[in-house]
């Protein structure tokens, strides 16, 4: 628990806690938020054929359609829980590891 205190910069084992628990909501609440936007959107798994490519054709786009619902709410669930620092930063580091990092330059 040392190492990873000292990797995330944090300094008690309740934060620890906080953490991960941020961490397995968000993944949860950003499909289950995600689904009816999915479906407003038309993308209803029955929509596509049952041909390989068309199936993970859509998988593919249903993951890249939560994924910024999945940003949103882990700076939001971050905020609620008292850790937004933490989840601002981890923000900035996983979008810029993805080539978004000049959503974050400050130019100023």
């Amino acid at each position: 628990m040392k190492k990873l205190k000292e990797r995330w910069g944090i300094t008690s084992n309740w934060q620890i806690l906080i953490i991960c628990f941020v961490f397995a909501i968000t993944g949860s609440s950003s499909v289950y938020v995600a689904k009816p936007f999915l479906a407003w959107l038309g993308m209803d798994k029955s929509n596509f054929s049952d041909v390989w490519w068309a199936q993970t054709l859509y998988w593919v786009l249903r993951i890249l359609l939560v994924f910024p619902f999945y940003q949103i709410l882990l700076v939001l669930f971050g905020w609620l829980f008292g850790q937004f620092k933490f989840f601002w930063a981890f923000e900035k580091k996983m979008l810029g590891r993805i080539g978004l990092q000049f959503l974050f330059n400050n130019k100023s």
